[in-house]
């Protein structure tokens, strides 16, 4: 059972910033008064938008915003079902949507449209259509029951005999078909798939024994022939490392040659190190007579002396720097054919890996040819080829008994949905039920002293006949007869609801029936029925406050003080 405990709001139609608050399970009875315009039927616009998101008359979300304030619009509602207390806050000017389990915010994760599911579903048990036919009656706007179309009333009484879950099963049961379909035909495919493979792995197995004798001969040909190209590579691995041997052996003298010709470069810098210095000396005689340092007259003969002396030295350097170039000259070519070897090892060397990696390869693809001559003398086909036809054959097996497994549950799937069909099991509780409510229905008829003979059929369809067998239909009646068969449709339903414990609550809120619909004896007879529920809150909204004031527990009056409206208290 869900329990109404308040609802309150502000900044929300006509009221302003300060909190508007109405107790829901005060008083068995409470009668709203105030002019029109006041703000009495801002508490049903109120409920149904913190429940639904939109409002019980026709109003836009715009206009639900105080256009004075023109924001921080607040709607709160607390109920609790069983244990749980529930409170259910919507907000505009910020959006805003929130629903609190015992004081803890749920999880917001989930997008708006999906969280209106999880209250709606999970939480009430009954959508905006239900909530209007189980728990407010009478506004201008308000479509009654026999008004709806015929689907829309299979939904109301649905959710309230809680069988809509027979739908939900329905709908899941057509998309489990589809995905069924699906795997049959892939099933299927892979069927017709594994029947090609066995049908050529047969026929090569067919053509295998018939060319044993062929296929021998060719893979021992082919093993001769890989055999002498081994003893080939070989050989071409055997020569190359045979160079290579050589090659090590002519590189042995190479660090000597090296060094040599770093001895050799020493030397030639040392002695064109002297010759220079020589010709400087020469140069020196021939350009002073005078000792620049001492400023002491050099001696003729021993300038001459000098020159002759450094022109012999000079000559005798310059053919030792001849034969030490030509030396060098030697040395460097000695040393570019040690890196002309040093290369041709290398590339022995690339030679030698690749040769052996052929080898290897050229070894393991004899030793596989052999492994099939091999099984093809055990027996008239390779142990691979048999192996694999069994396992095709295997999987064939298993396929078909998917197939099979498939074509089982479809079945099972469409029997179970033609059975949770409107025709099927739903129809059935609904048909066990139609006596219930008919025999509700028409006692509530006559509480109100309205005498007809009032009967649904499993389509929802009416037929009414009066006492002398004429038959009518809802349309036919006055407004306040057709009111009386609103409000008995309306007990009945709340009726069924307790008995099922499916939308069961204990609020009833009435919007101006005593006002146009109901005469006075109509009045009279439907507030005898009110005084006889138990446990159940009922708001009624009237302009008749005379009239009603004293068949009322409580009275609320709505005032609108300074455009904003207010609840006198």
């Amino acid at each position: 059972m869900i329990h109404f405990n308040y609802v309150r709001w502000k900044n929300f139609l006509s009221t302003g910033n300060s909190f508007t608050e109405i107790q829901l399970d005060k008083n068995p009875t409470t009668l709203i008064i105030g002019e029109n315009g006041a703000g009495k039927s801002t508490i049903l616009d109120a409920l149904c938008f913190s429940l639904f998101g939109k409002p019980f008359r026709t109003i836009s979300k715009t206009q639900l915003v105080n256009s004075v304030n023109n924001s921080s619009t607040v709607v709160e509602v607390e109920f609790t079902i069983g244990s749980r207390k529930y409170k259910v806050v919507r907000g505009i000017k910020p959006n805003n949507f929130e629903i609190y389990q015992n004081g803890i915010l749920m999880n917001q994760n989930a997008n708006a449209r999906d969280y209106q599911k999880i209250l709606e579903q999970q939480i009430l048990g009954l959508n905006y259509r239900s909530f209007t036919q189980v728990v407010i009656l009478g506004s201008s706007t308000f479509v009654p029951f026999m008004q709806l179309k015929a689907r829309h009333r299979r939904e109301v009484v649905e959710e309230i005999l809680d069988i809509q879950i027979f739908s939900t099963m329905n709908m899941l049961l057509k998309s489990k078909i589809k995905v069924i379909l699906d795997d049959i035909r892939e099933a299927d495919h892979q069927y017709e798939l594994m029947e090609s493979k066995i049908n050529l792995q047969e026929n090569h197995i067919k053509d295998m024994k018939e060319n044993k004798d062929k296929i021998i001969e060719q893979k021992q040909i082919l093993i001769k022939e890989n055999e002498s190209e081994l003893l080939r590579r070989k050989k071409k691995e055997g020569e190359l490392k045979s160079a290579n041997n050589n090659f090590l052996k002519e590189m042995l003298g190479e660090d000597k040659v090296i060094q040599k010709r770093d001895r050799l470069k020493d030397m030639h810098f040392s002695i064109k190190d002297k010759h220079n210095r020589g010709q400087n000396m020469i140069k020196f005689f021939e350009e002073n007579d005078d000792c620049p340092t001492c400023e002491q007259h050099i001696d003729e003969d021993f300038k001459c002396k000098a020159i002759d002396d450094k022109l012999k030295e000079s000559r005798e350097l310059s053919e030792g720097l001849v034969k030490l170039s030509d030396e060098m000259s030697k040395v460097d070519t000695k040393i570019k054919e040690y890196k002309t070897i040093a290369n041709h090892m290398r590339d022995n060397e690339v030679l030698i890996a690749q040769t052996n990696a052929s080898i290897l390869e050229l070894e393991k693809y004899n030793t596989k040819i052999q492994t099939e001559l091999d099984e093809l003398n055990k027996d008239s086909t390779g142990s691979y080829d048999t192996e694999k036809l069994d396992t095709f054959k295997n999987n064939l097996e298993r396929v078909s008994r998917h197939k099979s497994k498939l074509r089982e549950d479809k079945l099972y799937a469409e029997t179970s949905k033609i059975m949770l069909q409107d025709t099927g099991i739903k129809t059935k509780i609904i048909k066990q039920y139609l006596p219930i409510m008919n025999k509700l229905i028409n006692k509530y008829l006559t509480s109100m002293e309205f005498y007809v003979n009032f009967t649904l059929d499993e389509n929802f369809e009416e037929t009414i006949k009066s006492r002398y067998r004429d038959e009518f239909t809802y349309a036919s009646f006055s407004e306040g007869e057709k009111m009386r068969i609103d409000l008995a449709l309306l007990f009945t339903w709340r009726a069924i609801a307790k008995m099922k414990n499916s939308v069961n609550t204990n609020l009833l809120m009435l919007d101006e029936i005593f006002d146009s619909s109901l005469d006075g004896t109509g009045t009279d007879e439907f507030l005898k029925i009110l005084n006889t529920l138990s446990g159940e809150n009922v708001f009624v909204i009237s302009h008749k406050q005379d009239a009603l004031a004293d068949k009322f527990r409580s009275t609320l009056k709505f005032e609108k003080v300074k455009n904003f409206s207010h609840v006198v208290t």
